[in-house]
């Protein structure tokens, strides 16, 4: 599996509020689905209630089913931002 951490080499535009930080980001460039959405779920569920993911994604059809696909399971998607072919979407964990 590879290393899915921040890349320097690939920096993608912020998308929090100010002051606001992730607790964690998750690079899943060049992953498709349904897999963009299980590896998300499964970090932001090991996060705090209320905790800040920012998920970072290159293809049209994850940035679409994964917001979708994290509200329904019951986390607030706060911004989903396209920059260049690649999406941005911050999600904050719902209650645990």
């Amino acid at each position: 599996m590879r290393d899915h951490a921040e890349r320097a080499d690939r920096e993608v535009a912020p998308s929090l509020a100010p002051g606001e930080r992730a607790a964690q980001e998750l690079d899943l460039r060049g992953e498709e689905c349904p897999y963009t959405f299980l590896k998300a779920r499964l970090v932001l569920e090991s996060l705090p209630a209320g905790a800040v993911l920012r998920v970072v994604v290159d293809n049209e059809i994850s940035a679409r089913d994964v917001p979708r696909s994290l509200a329904g399971a019951g986390h607030a998607v706060t911004d989903v931002r396209a920059t260049d072919g690649t999406w941005v979407i911050v999600t904050r964990r719902g209650p645990a």
